[in-house]
């Protein structure tokens, strides 16, 4: 891991710099000065994605689901605490790919639930359907050094 991780802040997106020694630490955004770690998934949309995508250089681990799918609601509560679980080691988001669906597209998404794990601007992992908690963190823990 570098020296220095950007990443983007759950609340209003900004890209923040922290030193990897501070990882740990709850950190503040440098725009709105918030918490830069909140144990819950990011609700992203097409404005907001590429900042966690592209120009973080924390892992992202999205679910791309929708509100009429009921494995995606059964699963959420799962993914949800698995964000307290992986981060800050992880950033835990989730795209509506009804209200999204540029980004679906611009994924190859073909079924809800899908989890795809990004690294440094690309897809390293992906995996449909809902999963347990036990099953989830051993998918991304198995899949970090990918």
């Amino acid at each position: 891991m570098s020296a220095t991780l950007t990443l983007a802040c759950p609340h209003c997106h900004a890209v923040n710099r922290l030193p990897a020694t501070r990882l740990g630490d709850s950190g503040r955004c440098g725009r709105c000065k918030q918490s830069l770690f909140v144990a819950a998934p990011v609700a992203l949309d097409a404005a907001s994605f590429d900042a966690h995508f592209s120009q973080s250089t924390l892992p992202l681990l999205v679910d791309f689901w929708a509100p009429w799918c009921g494995p995606c609601r059964m699963f959420a509560p799962t993914f949800e605490r698995a964000a307290g679980q992986l981060e800050p080691r992880v950033r835990l988001a989730k795209v509506n790919t009804e209200d999204q669906p540029q980004l679906a597209q611009r994924f190859g998404i073909r079924s809800i639930p899908t989890l795809a794990l990004f690294r440094a601007g690309r897809e390293v992992a992906r995996v449909s359907g809902a999963m347990d908690q036990g099953s989830l963190l051993r998918w991304v823990e198995g899949n970090l050094g990918a």
